[in-house]
C-alpha cells in the first residue's frame, strides 16, 4: 500500500503564488509517475502536471502552461507543484496520484485525499 498525502493548499488573490508538496510513504518498490489533477465544483477532474520518473518528463495541461511548474526529490518520494499567476479558474481540489511499481512488478494507481485551492478575483 501506498500512501499519499498533500499540503499547501488554501486561498490567495488573483496573481498570486501557492506551493502543494505531496508525499508518497509506505511500500514503494519503483514509481513510474506522479502528478496532479484537480476538480473544480461541477465539473469532472482534469489532469494538470505530471512528472514521469524515467527522465523526469513532464506534462502539463495547455491552461496552466507557463504558470505551474512540477518537480520531484526522488530521495524524498516527494513531488511539489509551484503555482504562479494563479486565476480564479483555477480553483479546485488538487490531487496528488501516482503510479506505483509493487513487488509483483504490477501498477497501481493511488489518490491523496485532495487539498484545497481557492483563488479570489
Amino acid at each position: 500500500q501506498v500512501q499519499l498525502v498533500e499540503s499547501g493548499g488554501g486561498l490567495v488573490q488573483t496573481g498570486g503564488s501557492l506551493r502543494l508538496s505531496c508525499t508518497a510513504s509506505g511500500t514503494i518498490f519503483r514509481i513510474n509517475a506522479m502528478g496532479w489533477y484537480r476538480q473544480a465544483p461541477g465539473k469532472q477532474r482534469e489532469s494538470v502536471a505530471e512528472i514521469i520518473f524515467s527522465g523526469d518528463t513532464t506534462n502539463y495541461a495547455d491552461s496552466v502552461k507557463g504558470r505551474f511548474t512540477i518537480s520531484r526529490d526522488n530521495a524524498e518520494n516527494v513531488i511539489d507543484l509551484q503555482m504562479n499567476s494563479l486565476k480564479p479558474e483555477d480553483t479546485a481540489v488538487y490531487y496528488c496520484n501516482g503510479v506505483f511499481i509493487d513487488a509483483n512488478a504490477e501498477a497501481r494507481r493511488y489518490w491523496g485525499q485532495g487539498t484545497q485551492v481557492t483563488v479570489s478575483s
